[in-house]
């Protein structure tokens, strides 16, 4: 009997994965993006000055990253956003009639309408990012249209600026496990779902700010070594609710501070070894801060992974 029981455990969790697997191929668009490589031949033309940067998303972005980012990058530098409740790049498009969350995420100085900012030509880079999860958004909130429609206003408005995809990472608790997942979901959804269809909208490359392949690479380092200074574990990067539970998908101050460290490396081109690690949230209240030995290998990584992934243009 124990073994019958047994044999049903291991077929339903094959069962389990064939099915996500199954979930995941219908919802990719089958895109190799042959025909947009040639985009990314030539590389980047790194920026030699300040930028200002327009950010799109979701609480993934947040009003903590992109005061981070700012701080990291220094004077001189300027940004503004539109955020929502778990935002599709479709609900943006719409409108703030169909963001959740709109009046709330949006109160702050840096907001700025979409549209608007774009149309103003005032951006040197837009970054994007769609909403989790991604099968979802594929699938029912049409990803790849709204990419390109996304990456053509972009293009439009400013010819010479560049346009970014912040790739992102699905909840800890998401099957199957969320470590294995993030190399696959880059290429089976990341890519073919909307980096291709809005290079080939824009009719340029759109670069990869690639987040989740960063988080990857720390966590996976971390828990093989049993830890890089005061970082254990992948639940260490995650925010905890009110009553001490983990929030599997809200990164805390050290996982936005990886994450701003992401977007400046993939932006300016730049390692960014040796840059601040103690800096303020968006309120201007203190950040907590990685320690000295974790924010070095935190920089150290970024570095790697940013300027060894030809489609970051760095």
């Amino acid at each position: 009997m124990r073994y019958l029981l047994a044999l049903l455990v291991v077929v339903a969790f094959g069962t389990a994965i064939l099915f996500w697997r199954n979930a995941q191929s219908d919802a990719m668009v089958q895109d190799d993006g042959a025909d947009v490589q040639a985009f990314y031949q030539t590389g980047r033309m790194l920026p030699q000055g300040e930028l200002r940067v327009y950010h799109l998303g979701h609480s993934l972005v947040g009003q903590d990253m992109p005061a981070m980012l700012a701080q990291l990058a220094g004077q001189g530098y300027d940004y503004a956003l539109q955020l929502g409740w778990g935002a599709a790049l479709r609900e943006h498009h719409q409108g703030p009639q169909a963001i959740n969350g709109f009046d709330q995420e949006n109160a702050t100085p840096r907001y700025r309408d979409a549209h608007e900012a774009l149309k103003s030509g005032d951006y040197d880079a837009f970054v994007m990012t769609e909403m989790m999860r991604l099968t979802d958004a594929i699938q029912y909130k049409e990803s790849s249209i709204y990419a390109g429609k996304w990456a053509v206003e972009a293009a439009q408005g400013n010819a010479d600026g560049e346009i970014f995809l912040y790739e992102s990472w699905h909840a800890l608790d998401d099957e199957p496990d969320w470590l294995a997942r993030l190399p696959e979901d880059l290429e089976m959804l990341w890519k073919p779902g909307l980096l291709w269809p809005a290079a080939r909208a824009a009719g340029k490359p759109v670069w990869l700010i690639p987040a989740g392949q960063v988080m990857a690479r720390l966590v996976a380092e971390a828990e093989t070594a049993g830890g890089i200074a005061e970082l254990k574990s992948r639940e260490d990067l995650f925010a905890r609710n009110a009553d001490g539970s983990l929030d599997p998908i809200h990164p805390n101050d050290l996982g936005f501070y990886l994450v701003a460290l992401t977007h400046y490396a993939v932006l300016y081109g730049k390692s960014p070894v040796s840059l601040p690690h103690e800096l303020l949230r968006a309120d201007g209240t203190p950040a907590d801060a990685p320690s000295p030995e974790l924010a070095r290998r935190m920089q150290e990584l970024v570095w790697e992974v940013v300027s060894t992934n030809p489609l970051t243009g760095v």
